[in-house]
């Protein structure tokens, strides 16, 4: 049992929070509201970034069909109105004996250290540092792949698309064979939405007036070890997914492994070879590689740290952990929950309910993880998914009605954050820039 049980506390609990994506930043917008703004704790977020952007958003940044400048958070701005600190920082190693992280040095883009390495006291920490693309060890694939898990990845990825296409309009079109080709490995939900955001930007482009080059002179592949598309999902969200990416005329290769990634493109099992000078790795997640073992807290073979059922680490009840870099069992379907934004959001939920719980010296609750169904966008050509009841049980939605659970999705984030009034605000907004900004990202 901890201290917190024991006695009467006489200074507020240190809670920090790392990671501010979907999971952490709600819970700690919802512990400032709470706790922080009553003083009954002191609330610190860590984050390595300066601003947020909901991840399930990435592949439109990557596509230029969304500026990320147009959606991201500060947080600064957020700690501020919420009754939070927010320490820029990347954790990569723990004291728990001294209940202290380790934070690494920060350096500017010209290699001048901003901040030193430091370490942060806790009393009670939250891990939420999310996911990273898994390379499964395969040769090339750091080397000559690009990948989707950060803002800044995303723009990089964006710049250099345009970057080609500005150059084959310059030459009167693609100068080789697959200069403007996009090959994608990974064939579940970001891949499959990266491949129709990239879709809509070549012909958006050509309408902008890079004329010079044809949306049929573009392919995009996507790549599949398994059988099926979204091997996870059910099998008609499955066909009915590949139907639609057949009628865009994106190639898709299924039971296709990659064995290796070289800069002109992918060498698959079969030994046939993919040419794409754009190549993106979604083949699968881990949790960041810093969290192995780190400190002697149980960890698995993708290194997420494995929590009991109150979301506490097996070794250490002042630790918790939400989101993709927990190993949660879901006894429902003896696997563990899958690292989904939903998994996200009920985790930072009951950890907001148990830290409350906890220092009034109440029991834990239990985590139970209630799968709400799973939601493929292709843009504004389809939108395909399965939504779980317990009325009806697993129902197969599509077309428009699919679109607006999709984007629901997103309101709901952005109501944990900001609340009605300003997310009302913000939808005007939202309506009125898209009408006079350009429906892609030219610069």
């Amino acid at each position: 049992m901890s201290w917190f049980r024991k006695k009467t506390l006489t200074v507020p609990p240190k809670i920090v929070v790392v990671g501010g994506g979907a999971g952490g930043l709600e819970l700690v917008t919802q512990l400032g509201k709470t706790l922080g703004k009553k003083r009954k704790a002191e609330i610190t977020l860590i984050d390595c970034s300066r601003t947020h952007i909901w991840k399930p958003l990435l592949h439109e940044v990557a596509a230029g069909t969304l500026d990320s400048h147009d959606d991201e958070l500060e947080y600064l701005a957020q700690a501020s109105e919420n009754h939070f600190r927010f320490v820029l920082g990347r954790m990569n190693g723990l004291d728990r004996g001294q209940k202290k992280i380790r934070l690494s040095a920060l350096y500017s883009k010209s290699g001048q250290e901003i901040m030193p390495e430091r370490t942060h006291v806790y009393d009670i920490l939250v891990v939420a540092v999310g996911s990273i693309c898994n390379d499964f060890g395969i040769k090339g694939v750091a080397e000559n792949c690009m990948f989707l898990d950060t803002t800044e990845e995303a723009e990089q990825f964006q710049s250099k698309l345009l970057e080609a296409y500005l150059r084959a309009q310059t030459h009167g079109g693609a100068r080789a064979p697959g200069e403007l080709d996009v090959a994608i490995v990974g064939g579940g939900a970001t891949g499959i939405e990266l491949s129709a955001q990239l879709y809509t930007a070549s012909r958006l482009l050509s309408s902008y007036g890079l004329d010079n080059i044809q949306p049929s002179d573009i392919k995009i592949h996507i790549l599949e070890a398994s059988p099926r598309l979204l091997p996870g999902l059910p099998d008609r969200l499955s066909r009915g997914t590949l139907k639609q990416l057949t009628k865009l005329g994106i190639e898709v290769h299924l039971g296709v492994k990659v064995i290796e990634v070289t800069d002109e493109g992918m060498k698959t099992e079969s030994g046939k070879f993919i040419q794409a000078a754009a190549r993106i790795w979604a083949a699968g997640v881990k949790a960041p590689d810093f969290l192995k073992d780190i400190d002697g807290l149980e960890t698995n073979r993708i290194n997420q740290l494995v929590v009991k059922p109150t979301l506490e680490t097996t070794r250490d009840e002042n630790i918790y952990v939400i989101g993709d870099c927990a190993a949660c069992f879901w006894p429902e379907k003896q696997v563990n929950v899958p690292p989904r934004a939903q998994s996200a959001h009920q985790m930072a939920s009951l950890v907001l309910t148990n830290i409350q719980r906890r220092l009034r010296g109440k029991a834990l609750k239990t985590f139970k993880y209630q799968d709400y169904g799973s939601l493929v966008s292709l843009g504004k050509y389809s939108t395909v998914g399965n939504l779980m009841g317990n009325l009806m049980g697993s129902v197969m939605i599509e077309g428009f009605i699919a679109r607006m659970v999709y984007l629901s999705l997103y309101k709901m984030h952005q109501l944990a954050l900001f609340g009605y009034f300003r997310v009302f605000l913000m939808m005007i907004a939202s309506f009125f820039s898209n009408r006079l900004n350009p429906k892609i990202k030219l610069h």
